[in-house]
């Protein structure tokens, strides 16, 4: 498997300091990342907050990091990232922090050091733009949303009878 080395630096030390991000399985691709708050954060239903992560990186060029939900916390509470997926940029340099929303019925606890999210690192390409007056033909073509699949469900009695 391809490593790729990224800088990465702290932001709090001592005892206001959480694990760095890290990778919780051999065959993890995302690497967990813990909330780094002074205080416990209690998120109503629907409340949101932006919830610190305690480092600060520089991916480099042509790199990206995708921030993404636990899928243990979404679904044994509803807490999820408003932005999901949430981007960072090779040229950020700023804290990592997270928006995070309850969309479960009951107040939800985060505290200093709970694991609430994840993040992917992995390429991007750059688009080049080629403007044209027609695109190529495809079996989709312009069907939209829930077009895919609608044919298969439909049996050859449905075409026959159909009025």
């Amino acid at each position: 498997m391809a490593e790729v080395k990224v800088q990465i630096k702290r932001m709090r030390h001592g005892k206001s300091a959480v694990p760095l991000p890290r990778y919780m399985t051999e065959g993890s691709a995302g690497l967990d990342l813990a909330a780094a708050v002074e205080h416990a954060v209690v998120l109503a239903p629907l409340e949101r907050a932006l919830v610190p992560a305690g480092f600060a990186l520089a991916l480099p060029a042509g790199f990206e990091a995708q921030v993404r939900p636990r899928s243990g916390l979404a679904l044994e509470h509803g807490v999820t990232l408003v932005n999901s997926p949430g981007t960072i940029d090779s040229d950020y340099r700023g804290e990592v922090q997270l928006a995070v929303i309850n969309l479960g019925a009951e107040p939800v606890t985060l505290r200093h050091g709970d694991r609430i999210a994840q993040m992917v690192v992995q390429r991007v390409s750059r688009v080049s733009w080629e403007e044209v007056d027609e695109l190529p033909a495809s079996v989709r073509d312009a069907g939209g949303f829930g077009h895919t699949g609608a044919e298969e469900a439909q049996t050859p009695d449905d075409e026959s009878t159909a009025s």
